[in-house]
């Protein structure tokens, strides 16, 4: 499922028109993003968390040449499956 199949659904559901469905999922997708840049966690109860993951710099190798490469520290998102999502997608 993708950004316009969601869109849809909920307009499908709610029967509202698609611009209102496109702007309450641009809504709560931007506060979801807003939250991760300032470095909070979000927790969706049935679904998961999105944390932010912050990781060390390092010495890495250029795989093609073969050189020493120094890599940034970095920060990544990172999902964590919730358990009732997890019980129903592997069918337990």
């Amino acid at each position: 499922m993708n950004k316009s199949d969601l869109i849809n659904a909920l307009a499908l559901k709610t029967d509202t028109p698609l611009k209102t469905s496109e702007a309450i999922i641009s809504i709560v997708f931007d506060s979801m993003t807003d939250a991760l840049v300032a470095g909070d966690r979000i927790e969706i109860r049935g679904l998961g968390s999105f944390v932010i993951k912050e990781y060390d710099g390092y010495t890495g190798r250029n795989p093609k040449s073969g050189l020493e490469v120094a890599v940034k520290p970095k920060k990544l998102p990172f999902f964590k499956v919730g358990k009732d999502l997890k019980e129903r997608v592997c069918g337990a």
